[in-house]
């Protein structure tokens, strides 16, 4: 089976890239993937280029079934990969085309079979209670059976490596069994994940060296080195892999597609995906972590959203330089971005690198980058973050830039930051416990929007969200624009280990409106208080960009 990839680079048969995500994947904790979910998975992955989907056990799970038979009716055309209906071998006693196991393989229409059968003499014997010579009759009776039906097999000899330690013979006896029946790849798997990458990749030569077989390699995570044993069997003639979208998986996990693509492409220079699909790869970890209904991870290899992001004075001062020097590739190779946080550790360049980041030039404004520094780490002292806060960050940069002497680009970009729309007089809020135990809060502010003097009340499910039903209710009749924020998302932190009247407190706003989202943070000892300031650099973050929008308009 030879594929091609739409630029036309031959990627042939001779390395697979075999997804599990549907089926060994979706035994993590906390995934339950519906047969729609299934197929918008099988998509995203096909897009992507892998070569293989293993899509579930037909015949065993009820979703499964239904997946393939949505997939068989025109439900999933896929473009680069396979798709693989998992099973297990026939069972003792009973012959491959009378076992219904068996036959649901069949029934699937998938054009590729993967058989799972025990390769540990003491699984045969213990779990499934007869002996090695009829283990083998059972894997190859059912590769030949499929064969002769059409279908491409793979064996997935499970717990080999513990069996191999154990008896290397009785597990080279399952994997002759498979390829002398018509088997294309042995692929052995680490199911314990108990292996480290030394002795998996000398486990994986020597078998090679033994058979002369294709082998694959399939691996768990528990010793957290599920994607180092992965790379270590390729690099020892491993030719098929195996991965969840992830890392996904039950127990610790498994082998995490992404970080492992990202591994053979980027550092072994193995063309694993079709031409152009590697700078996919951030935004497809990411889409099917939605799917998955999971908070991607922000630290995953690769992938993260951190994984780029620089948060030492050190680092940005070389990164300056050469953004070569503290990053291990270029981020756009696989569709990431570079970031650089800004936070007490932050020096000049930190600081002018996230300006650039966030369309300021400071490099002509030398006082407004030592007023921006000493600004930052005074307010990190106090308990401010503005890792999160890009907003809140950029609103401090321009108004230092405001004030800095205009001696380049950078001042007077800064100086054209609009005022405030609405000055604050003061606010008030309050707590109504009522008698059948409903508790209400009402907010009163008193702003100044021009010279016209304003004064409203609401009332909200808490404190935060009465405060601002009454400032928009001030400010919307007079600044309409200002109804297209809506807030997102808030997020509160105590920070200090005092008692609970005396901690400072933390809060992150969310906001959006039709063409962008924005994070503001403040901190202060009343939680209602540096609700207030996140919320007023939200309103005056889209003032900014509501000037520079109209600036640009009239340009």
């Amino acid at each position: 089976m030879t594929r091609t990839t739409p630029a036309g680079t031959p990627l042939g048969d001779s390395f697979h890239v075999y997804d599990t995500t549907l089926r060994d994947g979706a035994q993590r904790e906390g995934i339950s993937y519906s047969v729609t979910d299934k197929l918008a998975v099988a998509r995203l992955l096909d897009s992507l280029g892998v070569g293989f989907i293993e899509g579930g056990w037909p015949g065993a799970l009820p979703k499964d079934t239904e997946f393939f038979q949505r997939a068989a009716a025109g439900e999933l055309e896929l473009r680069h990969a396979a798709l693989v209906a998992f099973g297990s071998t026939r069972r003792a006693g009973v012959s491959a085309h009378e076992d219904p196991q068996v036959r649901a393989l069949l029934d699937s229409q998938a054009p590729v079979v993967t058989l799972v059968a025990k390769s540990d003499r003491r699984h045969i014997e213990r779990a499934l209670r007869t002996d090695v010579a009829e283990n083998c009759a059972m894997v190859a009776d059912t590769v030949a059976y499929l064969v002769g039906e059409g279908r491409r097999v793979f064996l997935d000899a499970e717990h080999f490596f513990d069996g191999y330690a154990h008896d290397p013979d009785a597990s080279l006896r399952v994997l002759e069994a498979a390829m002398h029946a018509g088997a294309d790849v042995v692929c052995l798997c680490d199911t314990n994940g108990g292996q480290l990458p030394t002795q998996l990749a000398e486990t994986v030569t020597e078998v090679i060296a033994r058979t002369g077989f294709r082998v694959g390699i399939h691996c768990q995570d528990d010793t957290g080195c599920a994607v180092a044993n992965t790379v270590a069997a390729a690099q020892a003639g491993a030719t098929h892999v195996q991965c969840t979208a992830n890392g996904y998986g039950e127990r610790a996990g498994n082998a995490d597609l992404f970080t492992v693509i990202g591994n053979l492409a980027t550092k072994l220079n193995m063309p694993v995906l079709p031409e152009g699909k590697l700078t996919e790869l951030t935004r497809t970890s990411h889409a099917l972590a939605e799917i998955a209904n999971l908070a991607p991870d922000t630290h995953q290899a690769y992938v993260g959203t951190s994984t780029f992001a620089h948060k030492a004075g050190l680092h940005a001062s070389a990164i300056k330089v050469d953004p070569e020097l503290y990053n291990h590739i270029d981020p756009s190779t696989v569709g990431n971005d570079m970031r650089i946080l800004v936070t007490e550790m932050a020096g000049r360049a930190s600081l002018e690198l996230k300006g650039a980041e966030l369309g300021l030039d400071l490099s002509g404004s030398p006082e407004a980058v030592t007023g921006s520094v000493q600004r930052v780490k005074e307010l990190e002292a106090h308990g401010w973050s503005f890792e999160a806060a890009d907003a809140s960050l950029e609103l401090l940069l321009r108004r230092q830039l405001a004030v800095a002497p205009e001696s380049g680009s950078g001042a007077r970009d800064g100086g054209d930051m609009p005022d405030m729309p609405f000055e604050l007089e003061s606010y008030r809020v309050s707590l109504d416990h009522r008698p059948d135990g409903e508790a209400v809060s009402e907010a009163t502010v008193k702003v100044y929007v021009g010279d016209e003097r304003v004064i409203t009340t609401a009332e909200g499910n808490g404190p935060v969200n009465a405060l601002d039903a009454a400032l928009r209710e001030a400010l919307i009749p007079r600044l309409p624009w200002l109804n297209e924020v809506e807030l997102v998302d808030y997020k509160v932190r105590i920070l200090t280990d005092a008692s609970g009247t005396d901690a400072v407190t933390r809060v992150l706003v969310e906001s959006r409106d039709e063409e962008h989202e924005w994070t503001t943070v403040g901190v202060h000892g009343s939680i209602v208080e540096a609700s207030w300031l996140a919320l007023c650099d939200a309103l005056a973050f889209k003032t900014l960009r509501r000037h520079q929008s109209l600036s640009a308009a009239s340009a």
